[in-house]
């Protein structure tokens, strides 16, 4: 069988190098690294993608600061820690706050409805918050112990502590969007209640596949479509409707997002094996312990050939395994190497590029300032090349 893209495009083959026994495959970018091609911003473009993503966090982050300071104790300390603000013992701490492009995006979205990108910050905040809920959760669910270099919630404060937290977060996420009081606000909290029920679909798709033999692309794209596609959907459209943007405009924005989270997760994916753990903060092969039934590896087992079929077999043997747990780095190297021998490596960066592309002609439709729509695409850029 030969895997095809949403675009028609047979997956292509790419042979097995040395190397892979034991550590991460080159652990730079794989979605732009031996695959014959390049997308992104160099040099002051890449700068000012950095700038954006400052302006985003700087903007939206003492906002975020005072929602947090609403919670009961222990609450707002746990949640302090997890955003990076604080150390495990309690003391000031600077650190791994994240990425910041969801804030970063509702503020440009703002910015292309005509209006000051201020106006995004309850948008970017909200938004922001509800992206934590899902990571408190996530780590529990997954059983991942570090996040950003460091323990995760569940594993200082307890699971107890990363549900309530996480569920705070998102009663928060609420609260300051509705608390401004305007059908603007209104507007933007449906579109985000609607973004986090798809991602709660999208999570228990997830956990659902891993317990799996197989698992079509197709599958996996609407997975991925919910569990990061709709949030940075509704990111990018969030700042536009509270600064009085027409359904139509916040859809086509959205359009944007929704392939932009496809292309991030798409990227995610291929970190998730190959990443270097000193630059995603995670475990050499951390999807491959957690069974994920990921882009590459779903494209890999719907390749054919004798790589495909040996993954096959390996793959339905550890989900009966009760040793998996105990496997050594040699045996999770192996398994990336069939991966990458079937071609679901090569197949999911080439998905990354093409879903980069949809998104950047999604732009074409919207009326904004030139200026913004080249911000739009230089962050798009950034998500495609990114090491973590």
């Amino acid at each position: 069988m030969t895997t095809t893209s949403t675009s028609g495009t047979p997956a292509p083959r790419s042979a097995a190098r040395t190397g892979t026994r034991g550590e991460p495959v080159n652990p730079g970018n794989p979605a732009v690294e031996n695959t014959g091609g390049s997308v992104g911003a160099a040099g002051g473009e890449a700068a000012d993608t950095l700038a954006l993503l400052e302006r985003g966090r700087t903007l939206s982050t003492p906002v975020l600061r005072a929602a947090v300071d609403r919670l009961a104790a222990p609450m707002d300390t746990v949640a302090a820690y997890h955003f990076g603000w604080i150390d495990a013992q309690g003391n000031p701490a600077d650190g791994d706050q994240g990425k910041a492009v969801r804030p970063a995006l509702a503020l440009l979205s703002a910015e292309a409805a005509g209006v000051a990108a201020e106006v995004g910050i309850p948008g970017a905040v909200a938004v922001e918050l509800v992206h934590n809920f899902s990571l408190l959760h996530d780590d529990l669910m997954d059983g991942d112990e570090q996040r950003r270099h460091r323990d995760t919630v569940w594993k200082v404060h307890g699971p107890a502590q990363a549900i309530l937290v996480g569920d705070a977060l998102f009663a928060l996420a609420n609260e300051v969007l509705l608390e401004l009081g305007t059908v603007e606000a209104g507007r933007a909290a449906r579109r985000l209640t609607t973004a986090t029920r798809k991602l709660i679909d999208g999570q228990a798709q997830d956990i659902s596949y891993e317990h799996r033999e197989r698992v079509s692309v197709e599958e996996c794209l609407e997975m991925e479509g919910n569990k990061t596609g709709a949030l940075l959907a509704c990111a990018v459209s969030i700042g536009a409707v509270l600064g009085g943007a027409d359904d139509r405009t916040a859809d086509k924005l959205e359009e944007y997002g929704y392939h932009l989270g496809l292309a991030f997760q798409a990227v995610d994916d291929l970190l998730g094996i190959w990443g270097d753990p000193e630059a995603t903060g995670k475990q050499t092969w951390s999807d491959l312990r957690q069974r994920k039934k990921s882009l590459p590896v779903v494209a890999a087992l719907a390749a054919g050939g004798p790589a495909c079929e040996e993954l096959a077999r390996l793959l339905a043997a550890d989900a009966k395994s009760n040793d998996f747990e105990n496997f050594s780095e040699e045996e999770f190297a192996a398994r990336a190497a069939l991966i990458e021998e079937a071609g679901g490596r090569l197949w999911t960066a080439d998905e990354a590029r093409r879903q980069h592309t949809v998104a950047i002609r999604a732009l074409d439709d919207v009326d904004m300032p030139q200026r913004v729509r080249d911000q739009l695409v230089a962050l798009a850029d950034f998500v495609v090349v990114r090491k973590r």
